[in-house]
Formats: C-alpha cells, sequence, structure tokens
C-alpha cells in the first residue's frame, strides 16, 4: 500500500484516442498499472495510474494534452469477500472521504489493485496501517 501519483488526462471522445495514448506510453517503456476512462459530452477523463508518471507527463505535454496530477492510495490486497467493506469502514471511521475509487482482479486471481482517491491521502494511509 503506497500513496502514488495519478494522471488525469482530458481527451476528444473518439474512436482510437485511447489507443493512441497507450502507444505512446508502451513505446517510451512507461506501464499503466491501472485505469478508468469516463466519458462526458464533449470528452473523455482517462485517469491512470503508470510506472513513470513523470516522463507520461513529459509525453502527453509534447503532444499538448492537458494532465492533472493526484495522490491516490494505490492497495494491492487479497482478491476476496469482505476486503473492500474493510478498507471503507477504516476510512470511514478516521472520517476520510472516499471520494472516488476503481479497482480490478481477474476472478481467478489471488490478488487485486484498489486505486483510492480519499480526501486526505496520508490521513487514509495512516488509517489503513500504512503510515507512521
Amino acid at each position: 500500500m503506497q500513496i502514488t501519483t495519478q494522471l488525469s488526462l482530458f481527451l476528444e471522445n473518439k474512436p482510437g484516442t485511447l489507443a493512441s495514448v497507450c502507444k505512446t506510453l508502451g513505446e517510451a517503456g512507461v506501464n499503466i498499472h491501472a485505469l478508468t476512462v469516463s466519458d462526458t459530452v464533449d470528452h473523455a477523463v482517462v485517469r491512470m495510474v503508470v510506472s513513470d508518471p513523470n516522463k507520461a507527463i513529459h509525453l502527453f505535454g509534447e503532444h499538448g494534452t492537458l494532465v492533472i496530477e493526484n495522490d491516490v492510495l494505490m492497495i494491492e490486497g487479497d482478491n476476496k469477500p469482505g476486503v473492500l467493506v474493510d478498507i471503507a469502514a477504516r476510512l470511514g471511521k478516521a472520517k476520510v472521504n472516499i471520494e472516488y475509487a476503481y479497482l480490478a482482479g481477474g476472478p481467478r486471481s489471488k490478488k487485486a489493485l484498489l486505486i483510492v482517491r480519499a480526501s486526505n491521502p496520508q490521513k487514509a494511509l495512516k488509517a489503513l496501517g500504512g503510515g507512521e
């Protein structure tokens, strides 16, 4: 469990745009650890956690893509019932709001990856036993 940088990109909502972003990152050796896409009327918001955020920001800047950085929690945990309720309950008890979250774990995977945008990442990390 750690606090890491999430990149939010604002892209045209049209076929092939995400492929172009992924190709750019892949060619530069930047791995995507987590990703979510939300569509709006005229654009898409792509949120991602990558292996090298600084390199990714530089690449996106070269292409004129607006990027916003946020601190998020990246939590690798067991892929079993009840894990998310434990995390949410601990954060609730600590009065830390979950602004949004996304997660994935394959049906047969033993581990899952959860990304949490918390109102106070440091306090959230401490509440989950990752801080001092």
